[in-house]
């Protein structure tokens, strides 16, 4: 296993994380929970130690399982990455009792690394506002945190006002050869890494789409490639190529999907890639786009939005519906992004027709007519998902406001 240093701290991080989102399924629909721990031991025996979770991640069952998988001298070989989720903080005692309830969840006197969930404009704005800043300070003070960092999905514009805000020691960005330009992108990661913060990467693989079943025409160039690899290993071998990324995230749930990650983490050092597999990626990557039903690049001339619509944002998740069908998740991945389910909604059917993007766009897009096509196949569901989804998430809150009653915290109830 290589590692890789994060600036200010010194602490030396596998360079492939382990992504606690998609534990592996019994035939039921549950989680394999026995299962579930032996891929987590697998993969810190085979040298990883940066776990990366959430509250939000199975509905609140992840926290749990990674705390009984960390039992039996685990813990103490890694480090554990978790989430505040905006959404379900009003007030300063909210923070406090979430992370209170981590740490018990958890099994654990401390997080090692803990994150602001997907930060938008909007959710952070809030949360500075209720003191968030405060409250960081407060809980490395007191040592139930090391390290402060948050996640996003937002332009490069809110990414680069998040990082400048606080004194943050890591982010955690989604980025692939597909992403270069959409999100925070390869200038916000370079950006971040300019201030000396480490970089954490999900979505290295788009939720797995970038492996395994990819379109026979990307199959097709992977052959063709003098070396032989994965459609995987090809993925991760290019987020590792830049100094700037500290660690790769993968949602790990196949014991030989963790051998081969773990195999191809043994080598893959930055500026590793040689011109020709470089040339071979950006071929796969062009293929891509021309797959798409969208050019849109990523490049952020049609924002801000009057009316409020991600709209870069809501043709990458279009285009990755389209590349890759057989994915039912896509669609329930658009509603939590752009549906208002973890902040303000963004969603193609807020589009009011004014015109002002296509006049902006570089590519000549029709984007007004676009949003309609969007909206059309995207959110069918999202007037039914986003509202029971919300009710989950709210139940979950009031649930953690009902144990603080019972538990003799009446003041806060």
């Amino acid at each position: 296993m290589l590692y890789r240093t994060v600036p200010k701290t010194g602490d030396r991080l596998s360079i492939l994380g382990f992504g606690c989102m998609r534990y592996p399924s019994t035939r039921t629909g549950g989680i394999d929970e026995e299962r579930t721990i032996r891929q987590i031991r697998q993969a810190i025996d085979g040298g990883v130690n940066y776990l990366d979770t959430a509250p939000v991640y199975h509905m609140g069952k992840s926290e749990v399982i990674l705390g009984r998988a960390l039992a039996d001298g685990y813990r103490e070989k890694v480090r554990i990455a978790t989430k505040l989720p905006p959404w379900s903080v009003f007030d300063r005692d909210d923070m406090e009792r979430i992370l209170d309830t981590q740490l018990e969840t958890l099994q654990t006197d401390h997080i090692d690394y803990y994150l602001l969930h997907s930060l938008s404009k909007s959710s952070f704005e809030s949360m500075k506002m209720l003191g968030i800043f405060a409250f960081l300070d407060s809980a490395k003070k007191d040592g139930r945190i090391r390290h402060a960092g948050f996640s996003t999905h937002a332009n490069n514009a809110v990414f680069r006002e998040i990082v400048d805000s606080y004194d943050w020691d890591f982010c955690q960005i989604q980025y692939n050869y597909l992403d270069e330009k959409n999100q925070a992108g390869t200038d916000g990661l370079e950006y971040a890494a300019g201030k000396k913060m480490a970089v954490m990467i999900m979505e290295p693989l788009r939720g797995g789409n970038l492996a395994g079943r990819v379109p026979a025409a990307i199959q097709a160039i992977w052959d063709k490639a003098p070396v032989k690899r994965s459609p995987a290993e090809w993925a991760l071998r290019w987020v590792w190529n830049h100094p700037e990324v500290t660690v790769v995230l993968s949602g790990m749930n196949d014991e030989a999907h963790i051998e081969e990650n773990l195999r191809v983490a043994d080598t893959a050092l930055p500026g590793g890639l040689l011109e020709e597999d470089l040339a071979t990626i950006h071929r796969a990557r062009d293929e891509y786009w021309r797959l798409m039903k969208v050019g849109c690049t990523g490049c952020g001339y049609c924002m801000p939005c009057p009316a409020g619509v991600d709209i870069p944002g809501c043709f990458a998740s279009y285009n990755t519906h389209a590349l890759f069908p057989h994915d039912r998740t896509t669609k329930f991945h658009y509603i939590g992004q752009h549906g208002g389910l973890m902040g303000e909604k963004s969603s193609a059917g807020l589009c009011r027709q004014c015109g002002k993007c296509a006049k902006a766009c570089p590519q000549h897009l029709p984007i007004p007519a676009l949003m309609k096509d969007v909206a059309r196949e995207m959110e069918g569901m999202m007037g039914v998902v986003v509202p029971v989804l919300k009710g989950g998430l709210w139940c979950m809150n009031k649930l953690g406001r009902v144990r603080r009653f019972v538990t003799g915290d009446k003041s806060h109830a």
